[in-house]
């Protein structure tokens, strides 16, 4: 296979006999890559973690990289030991156990003043942790790791361009280990605040902003507000990933509880009296009463992240007002566009944990991803739809018109997105396909080629699904395209494709009848000729020949159309050779347009 011919080469490439050689390569492999070639590289290494091609001596030749036991060795190849090891560590969760305190020590110490990218691999790291090894941190040093990545959070020391990555990742590690994570998330929050509204108070913010006073962040930098705005956002989604696990290790625990008590049930010797009392708990659905109270409490506490609830004070919410009004602040936005990108990244995270949150933004949000000036703020909100729209599909469902008026944008970062927003939507029945798939259909022929080629991979993949549900909406394209202002030749290449995907006979057919039916409700010559290019591009059967001579009264206005006519003889040049298996009407249709 492929991927064996890829691992195959790899080992031959890279992996040699001196562990010490094998490892350098690994880690300058690391350093050298970006996020999409890493993602490969992690997969390989797992691969060869668990076959044993990477050794025991090479990781740990890795560890002496990382704690620069091996002369020469820079910060930068420090951190790309670590990152080999956290690759390593998902097929063998034990190898970073034996390291942790060199972890924190060197992964959040004076090196990573140095590269300050280490301080992000070893957030990583600690996330990757065994459950056992998780309890012996928390045990030995514990208050001291939480006690750094605080400081990371809301101290200043982290370049801006690596911040934002560091925090998602230290925010993560922080969800994944402290026994209750709000509690250090509500500090964080609190100190993060307090360093950016050190010279005004917050209340006064939430005044200035309401007046539309662009002089607000004349007293708070617009770096530190970004940094507060991502790391409260980020909690906050963290917070909902947290409720949902919790709910989930009930459920576990309750079932296992449930199995044991059915196991302890078949030794009971009075087990016609249990069976009893398991039918009337039954009867009054004390099971399903378990799991809706379960539900109900899942459901009170994803909502008190943001809205609250019974009046109380909320930290994250009274930030997400904040927010909601500062994404508002146009003109004091238009003179920070860098803080618009960070308040509307942190607005989109604050509208999917909410629902009622949501509904109340969702017009701020479509007039930003519509209108926004940067193609990077209007990009990361047409990724932020995929995710509302999966979260609040009712919410979404009025506003599917906008969602695809994105694949119309200017700028090549949000078409490339919209594509996929759409693709995953739609092939996994998150949307439905209907009244605006012709825009879809139009970035087959986008000048990207990567646009071109994502818009082909979603039809190819949506013939799959059913009948091929391209058979049902081909005509609707035809007639939406035809009314655009298209080239000729992109129309052409378009139904080539997608006419190209239809291989049924009876489908076939059945298009043949539909696509002449067209001609009567229409008088334009041009679509006239686009329907009849469409039918020639058709693989016709004696049956479908015969449905289209049946519908000649439909388009014998349009023959006057010398393309229409031209079209014409196209199918009949390509039908000839079943001539003589026509009656005679046929034949004679025929001959009028030799």
């Amino acid at each position: 296979s492929i991927y064996e011919a890829v691992e195959n080469a790899f080992i031959s490439i890279y992996i040699r006999k001196n562990p010490v050689d094998t490892a350098k390569q690994l880690l300058n492999l690391v350093i050298d890559s970006n996020i999409g070639d890493q993602a490969a590289l992690e997969f390989i290494v797992n691969a060869l973690v668990s076959k044993g091609e990477i050794s025991s001596s090479t990781t740990s030749a890795l560890w002496d990289f990382f704690c620069f036991n091996i002369n020469g060795t820079t910060a930068e190849q420090s951190r790309g030991a670590l990152s080999v090891l956290c690759m390593a560590a998902k097929s063998s969760s034990r190898i970073l156990g034996s390291h942790i305190q060199d972890i924190i020590d060197i992964g959040f110490g004076r090196w990573a003043k140095v590269e300050p990218l280490l301080a992000r691999t070893a957030c990583t790291a600690i996330q990757r942790l065994s459950e056992e090894d998780r309890k012996k941190l928390l045990l030995s040093s514990g208050s001291r790791l939480f006690g750094i990545l605080e400081s990371l959070l809301t101290g200043n020391w982290l370049p801006e361009n690596i911040f934002y990555t560091t925090a998602d990742k230290a925010i993560s590690a922080i969800y994944m280990i402290h026994p209750t994570p709000e509690t250090l998330a509500s500090t964080i929050i609190k100190k993060s605040l307090s360093t950016v509204f050190d010279v005004v108070g917050q209340d006064q913010a939430q005044n200035d902003t309401d007046d539309n006073n662009v002089d607000i962040l004349t007293t708070v930098q617009v770096a530190k507000l970004s940094r507060f705005l991502f790391v409260v956002s980020h909690i906050a989604m963290n917070q909902l990933v947290y409720i949902e696990s919790c709910i989930q290790k009930i459920r576990r625990q309750k079932t296992r509880k449930d199995k044991a008590a059915a196991e302890s049930q078949k030794t009971d010797e009075n087990l016609e009296a249990t069976q009893q009392n398991n039918s009337i708990n039954a009867e009054l659905g004390l099971a399903a009463s378990d799991d809706a109270l379960l539900d109900t409490l899942a459901e009170r506490a994803e909502r008190e992240i943001v809205s609250g609830g019974s009046g109380e004070k909320n930290l994250i919410g009274d930030c997400a007002t904040f927010l909601s009004k500062l994404c508002r602040n146009f003109s004091l936005l238009q003179k920070h566009p860098e803080l618009q990108a960070s308040a509307m990244l942190a607005l989109c995270r604050c509208m999917i944990i909410d629902a009622s949150f949501c509904e109340s933004n969702l017009q701020l949000l479509f007039t930003v991803v519509e209108n926004a000036p940067s193609d990077v703020v209007r990009s990361n909100c047409t990724l932020s739809l995929g995710d509302l729209a999966v979260r609040f599909p009712n919410l979404l469902e009025p506003w599917t018109e906008n969602m695809y008026g994105r694949l119309r944008d200017a700028s090549v970062s949000v078409r490339k997105n919209a594509v996929l927003v759409l693709s995953h939507l739609i092939l996994n029945d998150m949307m439905k396909v209907k009244g605006h798939i012709n825009e879809m259909a139009i970035c087959i022929e986008d000048d990207v080629e990567r646009i071109s080629s994502l818009a082909k991979l979603f039809f190819h993949e949506l013939s799959k699904k059913g009948s091929n549900p391209i058979y049902n909406l081909l005509p609707d394209i035809l007639g939406q395209l035809s009314n655009r202002n298209l080239k000729r030749e992109s129309f052409c290449n378009v139904m080539q494709f997608l006419i190209g995907s239809i291989k049924k006979d009876k489908q076939m057919e059945a298009l043949v009848e539909k696509l002449c039916n067209r001609f009567s409700g229409v008088t334009d010559g041009k679509q006239w000729e686009y329907i009849s290019y469409s039918l020639s591009l058709l693989t016709f059967t004696e049956k479908g020949i015969k449905k289209l001579i049946e519908s000649f009264k439909s388009y014998e206005h349009a023959l006057a159309e010398d393309l229409v006519t031209e079209n014409f003889r196209s199918i009949i040049n390509k039908v000839w050779f079943l001539w003589f298996s026509f009656p005679m009407p046929f034949s004679s249709f025929l001959s009028c347009y030799m």
